[in-house]
């Protein structure tokens, strides 16, 4: 019998029902078969975030009667690729303790969950996270909303006073990002005008890990417009984030907006349009754009910034051409030669 040598062995020899989740960039599906060519490295992290792979395996072993839950945040190389270390020693962790009785795994094994205690790859992420991806692993079990959602979708169709939002809960929202529907996108669109910031904010937290449709991608925009003008920045952000995902055509030209005007490219808005809607930057125009607004301004974390974006597969050619095309004496190039002078 052939040894245990990646997570992904382990799910396919345990038996194991498993559902697993990119919890990086987006909180997103992510397939059997990318985490296995992940970790034989036949290819790179496609959602890769602070240099890591985040990951949610939401798993049954046996006949548990409840799935169980891991965030694992895998290590990568520079290229993007696993740094298999860490991951090794925790298969050998996992091995130990179960004494490599992996195929018999059953309801009184439940020790299984306890090596996340002290594991160097476990971390705790975020809540909207957490309730993104519950929301995501009810729905694809085909297990029931929260309690919350009701209230959620009589409250967004505006069919409660607006000032009744301290009553709704984050899960609601996070079901309501993944189940609504078109009706319910137009209704929500027409009704964010005048939604309190605090209910905006909860909402695009949530929002950012979907695909909106248009007549919300319009409306986010409009209250995202709405706030820049006001000096809210955190609105204005929450809302970048929240289209992330949206229609390229309309998001790709606010942010074709957004980044023609150097007064409006702060730190929190590069970053918001780098961490959300790295998708749009493929273009010959936005990327190179978004780098140059970086580096222009002197609280940027360009450098930060560039790496990041380098290491999805997809951009890390065009971010490199980038830096290597630009002049001595473009913003860019400036930066680049402070990084070498020290």
């Amino acid at each position: 019998m052939q040894p245990i040598r990646t997570l992904h062995d382990f799910f396919i020899r345990s038996g194991a029902q498993v559902l697993l989740y990119h919890m990086g960039r987006r909180v997103t599906p992510c397939s059997p078969a990318t985490l296995a060519a992940f970790e034989t490295g036949e290819q790179s992290w496609p959602c890769p975030w602070q240099g890591q792979a985040r990951l949610a395996c939401v798993f049954t072993l046996g006949d548990a009667p409840e799935p169980m839950i891991w965030f694992l945040a895998l290590p990568l190389d520079e290229q993007g690729q696993l740094d298999p270390g860490p991951r090794d020693a925790f298969l050998q962790r996992l091995l130990e303790t179960l004494g490599r009785s992996v195929e018999h795994l059953g309801r009184d094994d439940g020790h299984v969950d306890n090596l996340m205690k002290d594991n160097p790859l476990a971390f705790t992420p975020p809540l909207p996270y957490q309730a993104m991806m519950h929301a995501r692993a009810s729905f694809d079990l085909d297990h029931p909303a929260s309690q919350h959602l009701e209230l959620v979708e009589a409250y967004l169709a505006g069919e409660q006073d607006a000032s009744q939002w301290p009553a709704l809960g984050l899960q609601g929202l996070a079901d309501f990002a993944v189940r609504h529907d078109s009706h319910q996108a137009a209704a929500l669109a027409t009704r964010l005008p005048e939604l309190p910031v605090e209910v905006v904010h909860a909402l695009c937290h949530c929002l950012e890990h979907v695909a909106v449709e248009s007549s919300l991608t319009r409306a986010l925009r409009g209250r995202g417009e709405r706030a820049a003008q006001q000096g809210d920045l955190e609105t204005l952000c929450a809302c970048v984030r929240a289209v992330g995902a949206g229609p390229t055509d309309e998001v790709g030209a606010w942010f074709d907006d957004l980044l023609d005007d150097p007064h409006a490219c702060g730190p929190d808005l590069l970053a918001a349009i780098a961490a959300r809607g790295w998708e749009h930057l493929e273009d010959d125009r936005r990327l190179p754009l978004l780098l140059q607004r970086a580096a222009e301004h002197p609280k940027a974390d360009f450098f930060a910034l560039a790496r990041d974006l380098a290491l999805i597969p997809r951009l890390r050619l065009p971010v490199l051409m980038c830096l290597r095309d630009a002049t001595a004496d473009s913003a860019i190039g400036r930066r680049l030669t402070s990084l070498h002078r020290q």
